[in-house]
């Protein structure tokens, strides 16, 4: 790997060295033709030149040691197992910038060397990817019920199925459900074709998505015949008690009141309930003062057992352009 190095940004000009073991493990932390080692010299503005097992990085004296950090964040995430690229990249990146995160993706701060904060799956090891999925992660395991609020790419649904999923492998609950409103972006089904199910599983794409990702599709498709894993609209929800499951309302900005009055007034013994939304995207004729989850958030806030997690665009861990599109959306100029 060879190039025209970059100009520092700002600062005295510096060079470190750094020498890795595990020489089978390089190719995996590099990319495919270097590609993770391209992508920090154009996020930090460094110059980059590998060779063995040795990494020389120039540039700034501060963007030098940013990139020595995360490079050695990326090749410890590797011993673990997990799977470098790009996202994890830019998201490691982020986290580094971070302070309240030191010692948690490591270890946790109270130096006993436990081991960092992550969601096992049968098909997948998840970990945090901003400083609000840290915190998100771990009211996961320690309410009740959790709101978690902000817009699309954070993370906030597939986290809490990831969630649901280790919770159902393990033992915990017995049953997923996984429900969202069915009528959105003033479409309703009235209008669409098919039987009730044919209507709503567009509907409810993602979060099936989300079920693939985490579990064998022969296992996803096995716990849904058996009701295992229920998959519905929130109009399915009315007089039940869900007790013994992991429930997670998805697109809950789109409810009104009175849906989620009825959704919350669900939660049953031995459960844990994930409202998801975002309170600035309502497609609900009235707009933001319509939604149930905005009225639920102003109601709820501060009430024992129910914690708020907020995401922002920084947040955001798809693809980078998706953040700037956020920031474009609710900028000064919205």
């Amino acid at each position: 790997m060879s190039r025209k190095p970059v100009p520092a940004q700002s600062g005295e000009r510096s060079r470190v060295e750094v020498t890795f073991d595990k020489p089978q493990l390089l190719p995996q932390l590099f990319g495919e033709y270097d590609s993770n080692l391209l992508m920090l010299e154009e996020r930090l503005g460094v110059y980059i030149h590998a060779r063995g097992q040795r990494v020389v990085i120039e540039g700034s004296a501060e963007a030098v040691a940013h990139a020595r950090e995360v490079l050695q964040e990326l090749h410890s995430r590797v011993i673990r197992g997990e799977e470098i690229d790009g996202g994890l990249v830019d998201a490691v990146i982020a986290m580094s910038n971070e302070p309240t995160l030191t010692g948690i993706i490591r270890a946790e701060p109270n130096g006993e060397g436990n081991p960092p904060i992550m969601i096992r799956t049968r098909r997948k090891t998840i970990v945090p990817r901003s400083a609000a999925q840290t915190h998100y992660m771990r009211e996961l395991v320690s309410n009740d019920m959790i709101f978690a609020l902000g817009p699309a790419g954070t993370g906030k649904t597939y986290l809490a199925v990831a969630q649901a999923v280790a919770q159902l492998m393990t033992g915990s609950v017995q049953r997923l459900i996984l429900s969202r409103p069915a009528v959105e972006a003033g479409e309703r089904l009235g209008f669409l074709p098919g039987d009730m199910k044919e209507k709503v599983d567009p509907y409810l794409r993602p979060i099936y998505d989300a079920l693939y990702d985490c579990m064998p599709p022969e296992q996803v498709e096995r716990r849904i015949a058996s009701g295992e894993i229920e998959i519905a609209p929130i109009a399915f929800m009315r007089g039940r008690t869900l007790s013994d499951a992991f429930v997670i309302l998805d697109e809950a900005q789109n409810t009104t009141p009175a849906q989620m009055k009825m959704f919350l007034t669900r939660f049953g013994q031995n459960s844990r309930m994930v409202i998801c939304g975002d309170p600035k995207q309502v497609d609900l004729p009235g707009g933001p003062g319509a939604s149930g989850l905005n009225d639920a958030v102003t109601r709820l806030e501060g009430v024992e057992g129910i914690s708020l997690c907020r995401f922002t665009a920084a947040d955001v861990v798809r693809h980078p352009i998706v953040g700037r599109i956020v920031d474009a959306y609710e900028g000064p100029n919205a």
